[in-house]
């Protein structure tokens, strides 16, 4: 699951006919100023200045103001950037126009194992949160889509009447077209609201997660995904983000300052496996990756380059369960490519390597990981026939 900023999950909605307010996401006050010269809204509404960050509490601690003019909005803009807030600094500030409006509505879609659902309610803000019971829903199953009818009546459920109705059921609609074709797992809009001057319903807020997995089917995804853990992406992370969003299978890399044990395991369920495992020896990991389904091997390349460059790594630990379909001697090829590169650069020095790992064509690939001892690399080789932790014990027990 990927965590879009407003921003752009506001530009997914727009696509897909959903009334957005104008915006726009800057860097600094100077490309504020430059985009008031080309833009006449900003000079001419009231304007709002949010933090363009994963960030909650946003208006609690400052970084939403409200009903402002150009001039102020660029004074907003200049103490938010570069404000530091816990571990992030804060480097986007959202500049939208302030739709006026009395009524506020909640709208959203998410995934359930079952298919989908889609909510709506006739109050919206802070005051849904108090008032859940008013949310309706409408259940739909994996392939299904939702009538007209049947959103108009979710409308009436959820008590809005006459015209009032259809337009909510218009948005529902438009809501979950985009949410089907965008490949999200939730789409949320708190508030939409009903602007006074034309009486079109306007999403003033948006909460966008995306399969990031889907990346690769949409080219016009020409934004960032949001850290969800605290800070910014890392450069490193970002390079690997990349790669996983141009290939079939997975590689995944998250980096955990202060750690000294690596992994590079194989397949989601064995990387939080041997993540648990080393955390319950009272190992200190220094990232969290994987590569499955089966991934090319100078993607698993890219992949081992990075866990081989993290600072203070005393080992790296190469674990997998018995694979069904992933090559162990391609996808091991990458690794072995890339504790190559590693070592021709001056890492891995006093660095321990521990693999593990069954599967298709294991055995030419254990073999090709043993033959690296003879190029000077610690590397220690075990197949299916030792248990999955047993060289997560021996790597934390290694002196």
């Amino acid at each position: 699951m990927a965590k879009v900023l407003e921003g752009p999950g506001m530009g997914l909605m727009k696509k897909w006919g959903i009334n957005v307010p104008n915006y726009v996401v800057v860097t600094s006050v100077d490309e504020l100023s430059r985009l008031g010269q080309a833009n006449e809204w900003l000079k001419k509404s009231k304007l709002v200045a949010k933090a363009h960050e994963a960030l909650g509490s946003r208006f609690k601690l400052g970084l939403v103001k409200i009903d402002l003019d150009f001039k102020a909005a660029e004074a907003a803009t200049k103490e938010m950037i570069g404000r530091q807030v816990g571990s992030i600094t804060v480097t986007q500030v959202i500049v939208s126009e302030m739709i006026p409006h009395k009524e506020e509505y909640y709208c959203a879609v998410k995934s359930t194992r079952e298919g989908s659902e889609v909510l709506v309610a006739n109050c919206g803000g802070i005051e849904v949160e108090s008032n859940w019971e008013r949310v309706k829903r409408l259940c739909l199953e994996i392939g299904q889509a939702p009538s007209p009818e049947s959103l108009e009546k979710l409308s009436k459920e959820a008590g809005f009447s006459g015209p009032l109705a259809k337009k909510v059921a218009e948005f529902a609609g438009k809501m979950f077209a985009c949410f089907d074709s965008e490949d999200a797992q939730y789409l949320e809009v708190n508030p939409v609201v009903l602007r006074a001057a034309d009486e079109e319903l306007v999403a003033l807020d948006a909460v966008t997660l995306l399969d990031g997995d889907a990346k690769f089917r949409h080219p016009d995804w020409n934004f960032a995904f949001a850290a969800e853990f605290g800070r910014a992406y890392s450069k490193q992370e970002l390079e690997v983000m990349a790669v996983d969003s141009k290939i079939k299978g997975s590689v995944k890399f998250i980096e955990i300052p202060g750690g000294d044990t690596a992994m590079l395991p194989a397949g989601g369920g064995a990387s939080v496996y041997y993540s648990d495992a080393v955390v319950a020896r009272g190992g200190k990991l220094a990232n969290y990756a994987e590569y499955s389904g089966d991934p090319p091997d100078w993607a698993v390349e890219v992949l081992t380059e990075k866990v081989c460059s993290l600072p203070g790594i005393r080992n790296i630990i190469v674990g997998g369960a018995i694979a069904n379909f992933t090559d162990v001697k391609k996808t091991f090829g990458g690794i072995i490519n890339g504790f190559r590169k590693a070592k021709s650069e001056g890492k891995l020095k006093n660095v321990k390597i521990w693999v593990r790992r069954g599967g298709p064509r294991e055995k030419e690939g254990l073999d090709a990981m043993r033959a690296l001892k003879e190029e000077g690399f610690d590397i220690n080789v075990f197949d299916r026939n030792t248990p999955l932790t047993d060289i997560v014990d021996k790597a934390l027990q290694a002196k």
